[in-house]
């Protein structure tokens, strides 16, 4: 153990030529067989490094881009409205187009399929809605499809990482065979020989294998001892960039999900996100009964203000108002730009009379606070908003009674605070 220890960083076929060196004399021919099969070793070693790992995560990558295609493609299918749907193609197109895809022949044709076939079925659900219903048991077997294929390419990729192991573990038996021959004459060496080879090449080799097992985003770096083996070294830095870089990918298709999910002018939550956040909130909070209240806020004369000071105030005065709901605002609270200058929010844990008295204050802070635009001038725009009871709705209905309260404010004068009337039978 403590000779190779003695040679960090020296590459294996010098360590063991090393040690035929010493022997040569009494087993000249087998240590010329062992020198074989160890060259074999660091080919496959070298290989692992410097072909297989890039190959591994290249079919990591595809397999990734074409399981985002389908998600999409079921995203696409589960969309509600155009909008949503147009976004689903977007990204369809991208992934459809990403190098991964179309450096793999058979990727590369199954997604200009799939994106041939979406693009088609949203071009005829614009004007007719039963294109989606028809094309769906169409959609199921090219999304099996894609899964099927999803599966062959992280199969690929990990065979590829076996079969390089395996020829390292095939080398190494040829390795101990031919060295039993020899046994009785140089039993001694032979136990040192298996000593160091255990310690400094099968067990590093074992512990790349594990690693590479249980690789993920989800885990912590693998972490390895220092290996006299620079080619064991090599491995194992590859495999902790690997690992850094599974991390960048993810935390880029998190920073990608959250770009999706926001409002580029204004930085608050979309539409479509916030349709989604709002539903499972109702949801909550009518299966335990707990009060919850829906606003629609519009800026009032906010044309007037566009004609008059140009659109570019107008953005401005949308950061501003934006900027001063998420400082005024409960962090519990959820608010969107809803279209324009629309705003939408969700209240939660509050009653009808708690979430007024919260508006009323935000309407009037509103009021009184001075908007400064690029060319130095001060503007101030004020708010309506109409409140609505969700706590016995959906959030479609809870939203329509909301909207038709703010319409109730803007006749009553604009800069004041509806509450929706109860439903009859409540």
């Amino acid at each position: 153990m403590s000779f190779l220890s003695g040679f960090k960083g020296i590459r294996a076929g010098r360590a063991f030529a090393l040690l035929a060196v010493v022997f040569v004399l009494t087993f000249g021919v087998m240590v010329a067989l062992v020198v074989l099969d160890q060259q074999r070793v660091i080919n496959a070693t070298s290989r692992l490094q410097d072909q297989t790992v890039p190959e591994i995560i290249r079919y990591q990558r595809l397999a990734r881009n074409l399981e985002q295609l389908r998600q999409e493609g079921e995203r696409l299918f589960a969309a509600t409205t155009q909008q949503a749907r147009q976004q689903a193609i977007f990204v369809v197109t991208l992934v459809s187009s990403h190098p991964s895809v179309l450096e793999h022949p058979e990727s590369a044709e199954l997604a200009r399929q799939t994106e041939r076939f979406l693009v088609d079925v949203v071009r005829q659900s614009a004007t007719d809605n039963r294109a989606f219903a028809a094309s769906y048991d169409e959609w199921q077997r090219l999304a099996a499809r894609l899964g099927l294929l999803v599966d062959d390419v992280s199969i690929q990729g990990i065979n590829l990482a076996h079969a390089d192991l395996s020829d390292v573990s095939a080398a190494m038996r040829h390795a101990r065979i031919k060295l039993s021959v020899a046994l009785v004459v140089v039993g001694l060496f032979l136990i040192i020989f298996l000593i160091l080879l255990r310690a400094h090449l099968i067990h590093p080799l074992q512990r790349i294998d594990r690693a590479l097992s249980h690789l993920g985003v989800d885990r912590p770096a693998p972490e390895f001892k220092p290996s006299a083996m620079i080619e064991i070294h090599a491995v194992e830095d590859a495999i902790g960039e690997l690992h850094a870089s599974l991390l960048q990918n993810e935390e880029a298709r998190q920073a990608l999900e959250k770009l999706a999910n926001k409002d580029g002018l204004t930085g608050l939550t979309n539409r479509r996100h916030f349709m989604l956040t709002a539903d499972a909130e109702l949801q909550r909070a009518q299966r335990y009964q707990r009060p919850i209240t829906i606003g629609m806020a519009d800026l009032d004369f906010f044309k007037q203000l566009n004609d008059t000071y140009g659109h570019a105030a107008g953005d401005a005065v949308l950061r501003a108002y934006a900027t001063l709901m998420l400082d005024t605002l409960r962090q519990s609270d959820l608010v969107c730009r809803y279209g324009g200058e629309e705003f939408a929010f969700v209240f939660p844990e509050s009653t009808l009379l708690e979430t007024e008295k919260l508006a009323e204050r935000f309407r009037a802070l509103c009021a009184e606070t001075d908007i400064r635009l690029a060319d130095g001038r001060l503007v101030r725009v004020t708010m309506s908003m109409g409140l609505a009871d969700a706590s016995d709705c959906p959030i479609e209905v809870a939203l329509k009674r909301a909207d038709e309260a703010l319409y109730e404010a803007k006749h009553q004068g604009r800069n004041r605070v509806v509450v929706a009337k109860a439903r009859a039978g409540r």
